[in-house]
């Protein structure tokens, strides 16, 4: 058995219903068994009424809304989201800012001078990230408060792209999951960046780091993802399983 995974009496799993798991919910059984820990199954409503039994030696994995549901009973902060670290700022080779939807809006109205790729700001992800040149675009975030934050970027054309799972600074995976296969990253930057994330104070104890290849030829950074709730690309079940328990380990040791 793992150190990380001692910390835990026992594990809370969702379910989408009759038993059915998502993808990372398997990974997290998978790995969780073999570890011999024992594990409650719970729907979204358990989380919403509060009905678990949850302490701080408890491992949880859902969905981000039913994690932040634990975090909330629990008496935990949600984490911020850090999308483009500020120590990573060279890696990103093309312009971020932040603004709120309604910049947006008033800009799109008024007829953008170039596409932009807006996703949400903070951690609930109130809609996908896309890339905005039209009214017609309006439609997907028709049901967002206009003061939502988001983050804004250039449009960049991506070849490749891959996600890097993390657990204590050290790569234990990368998965390749949009474009072509064939076009590799650059693992030297990627080392590197990950080096920067800790020196500067910015690393999680488990999070998936999202790289790219631009059509320059380039290695970019795509964007950081937290450890908790994190989607799962072809990755085994004892690295995926290291990787949220460490990180949830490193949450609830804030209590």
């Amino acid at each position: 058995m793992t150190q990380t995974i001692t910390k835990f009496k026992d594990a809370f799993v969702q379910e989408q219903g009759n038993g059915r798991l998502n993808d990372e919910a398997k990974l997290v059984v998978e790995y969780l068994e073999s570890n011999d820990v024992e594990i409650t199954f719970f729907t979204d409503k358990f989380i919403r009424r509060r009905s678990l039994d949850l302490t701080p030696q408890s491992l949880v994995m859902a969905d981000i809304p039913c994690m932040h549901g634990a975090m909330k009973q629990l008496g935990i902060n949600i984490p911020v989201a850090n999308s483009y670290p500020a120590s990573l700022k060279q890696y990103l080779r093309r312009s971020v800012w932040e603004s709120e939807l309604s910049q947006l809006l008033a800009e799109i109205m008024n007829g953008l001078s170039a596409p932009v790729f807006a996703k949400p700001g903070d951690t609930q992800k109130k809609f996908t990230g896309r890339v905005f040149e039209s009214m017609a675009d309006l439609y997907f975030v028709s049901e967002c408060s206009k003061k939502t934050r988001i983050l804004c970027s250039d449009v960049v054309r991506w070849v490749s792209e891959y996600r890097v799972y993390v657990v204590d600074s050290e790569i234990v995976d990368i998965s390749h999951y949009a474009g072509k296969a064939d076009v590799a990253l650059d693992e030297a930057v990627v080392s590197a960046a990950i080096q920067a994330l800790g020196r500067a104070g910015e690393s999680y104890a488990g999070y998936g780091i999202d790289f790219g290849v631009l059509d320059t030829g380039e290695t970019a950074l795509i964007e950081m993802n937290d450890g908790y709730g994190l989607g799962a690309y072809n990755i085994s079940a004892q690295d995926y399983g290291r990787l949220v328990t460490a990180r949830w380990a490193e949450i609830v040791a804030t209590l």
